[in-house]
């Protein structure tokens, strides 16, 4: 008896081995390239650090930290990344549902699906040139706003037109790949729900806001965080739109352009990573506030 629960141990034992053996591999792939970097980010952030000049780091404790709500360019990115958010979030969780609700009762759902996501795969650099094309000062629209009089401005030279551009891009971008998460939720809620509601007298509208909706709670918290996230980082449209510099004066500096400028054009290491851990803060914390929101169960 005692032999073979011996047995049973040891075979147990060789399993548990054979298991973590393959997940080595992966486990240290996530330890030097991603868990690494990030511990080691946090560590530079408390210095004055160049990769140009590591030898000379100065420790400066929370400068780095400090400096940034003192400094107007990150304030002013910090500001534009923020009202980018604000308006891109709602405006594509919205059109999403819309366009989801009408895909999921049509013909041809697999057409409109391919339709709606190409968009989502296409290269952000080759949407951001279209647009720069359709907005140009004799581009598609300004071509189009002239048959009704108007006479439209230089969008992406205007600091009052340039970020909302690039939301309009961002929308028109992106919308498919939440329209193919709302149409999974869509697809997950039972006939029988609808059945029974129109059986109370139900219908239109009312199904739609105390049925659908609800239903599509989690599913709406999953896009809504994923969208937000996007949002927060955004960088290669306002990259290509701007040329790097974020202008028009600074109307369409982002965060993480801000970040990618002091980090790789100033060296300013530290001082740039700093800026990474306060973006991710702001991005757990309206995370956390939107979990308690709408990611409860009822």
């Amino acid at each position: 008896m005692g032999n073979r629960h011996k047995f049973f141990q040891r075979n147990t034992f060789d399993q548990a081995m054979a298991g973590y053996l393959f997940l080595l591999p992966a486990l240290v792939a996530l330890a030097v390239f991603l868990i690494g970097p990030i511990f080691y980010a946090f560590y530079i952030s408390f210095f004055q650090f160049s990769f140009l000049d590591p030898g000379n780091a100065k420790f400066v404790g929370f400068s780095n930290y400090l400096h940034l709500f003192r400094d107007p360019e990150f304030l002013r990115a910090l500001w534009n990344t923020s009202l980018y958010s604000i308006c891109v979030v709602p405006i594509q969780t919205a059109l999403a549902l819309f366009l989801a609700l009408i895909v999921n009762n049509i013909r041809g759902k697999t057409f409109f699906r391919v339709a709606y996501y190409l968009p989502t795969v296409t290269s952000t650099v080759a949407v951001s040139v279209i647009f720069i094309f359709i907005f140009e000062p004799a581009g598609i629209l300004n071509q189009l706003l002239l048959h009704f009089g108007i006479h439209g401005p230089n969008y992406f030279n205007s600091p009052t037109f340039a970020l909302p551009a690039i939301m309009a891009m961002a929308v028109w971008s992106s919308v498919g790949q939440f329209m193919i998460i709302y149409l999974a939720g869509l697809q997950d809620i039972s006939e029988e729900i609808y059945e029974a509601a129109k059986l109370d007298g139900a219908k239109g509208w009312r199904l739609l806001w105390y049925i659908t909706v609800p239903l599509l709670r989690r599913t709406t918290f999953l896009n809504i965080v994923m969208s937000m996230i996007g949002t927060f980082q955004v960088f290669d449209q306002v990259y290509v739109i701007s040329g790097g510099t974020g202008g028009p004066l600074n109307a369409t500096l982002s965060v993480v352009l801000d970040l990618f400028n002091k980090g790789f054009k100033t060296m300013q290491m530290g001082y740039a990573s700093a800026m990474a851990f306060i973006l991710f803060v702001i991005i757990l914390l309206l995370t956390l506030i939107q979990n308690y929101f709408l990611g409860r169960e009822e």
